[in-house]
């Protein structure tokens, strides 16, 4: 089971063999990870260029170009530290030593053990959580070190409180927080004067932005209780 930190990371996973992308979706999905695909290196480099995924999973052998490709060009081109795990029915010592050296993070051999690669993806992201500042759900990202939100890819606009408010909800996905935790999570000493309405306002007015790109919903209100971030298609 993922730990707490790691659930809402996104996972790129780079395999022409969608029985095997499928397999490691299901796996990665079950353990809060927010998945994206690509069936070959264009779509790849596509995908990683949007979205700037918290770790890739790596086939070497595409359609369209080699994998040791790709990760020349994440490492060199993009001079991006991306953790990398690539994934290649490769076993030789010298290919992995090549992918060592090229920049991956791990190297997993063909035929693997699902829940292997699990572990080795938590022992990687662990390893590397200073990489990537974000939490990812249902195609929305927060970044709250550049204070960015972006709903598939487009930016949405928030008001520094509802900026907030947001970042709480998803670092705490299903979990209920009631107004007066959110009120004492969000706002300084000298706001203590704002009541409960006024998160019920923010609430609303995140919503409305929300609608406005996507039909998921994610904040949804518990009756007497409080709010809780959770991914609905509405």
């Amino acid at each position: 089971m993922a730990e707490t930190e790691l659930i809402g990371k996104s996972v790129l996973i780079v395999e022409d063999d969608s029985k095997i992308r499928n397999l490691v979706k299901i796996y990665l999905e079950k353990e809060g990870y927010e998945v994206l695909e690509a069936k070959d290196g264009s779509m790849a480099k596509s995908i990683i260029l949007e979205f700037d995924p918290c770790l890739i999973i790596l086939d070497l052998m595409l359609p369209d170009m080699k994998g040791e490709e790709i990760c020349y060009w994440i490492r060199q081109d993009m001079k991006s530290v991306i953790p990398i795990i690539m994934l290649t029915a490769k076993a030789s010592e010298s290919s992995k030593i090549e992918g060592f050296k090229l920049g991956a993070d791990d190297y997993v051999v063909k035929p693997f053990s699902p829940a292997e690669l699990m572990v080795r993806i938590e022992a990687v992201l662990r390893r590397t959580a200073s990489r990537c500042g974000k939490l990812s759900f249902g195609g929305l990202t927060i970044k709250p070190i550049k204070g960015e939100v972006f709903i598939n890819g487009i930016p949405l606009e928030l008001t520094i409180f509802e900026f907030k408010l947001l970042h709480l909800l998803m670092h705490h996905p299903g979990q209920v927080l009631s107004r007066g935790q959110i009120l004492d999570s969000i706002y300084e000493n000298n706001e203590k004067e704002v009541t409960d309405r006024t998160i019920d306002v923010h609430i609303k007015n995140l919503r409305e932005k929300m609608k406005q790109i996507t039909l998921i919903e994610y904040i949804h209100t518990v009756r007497g209780m409080g709010y809780k971030f959770e991914t609905k298609r509405s």
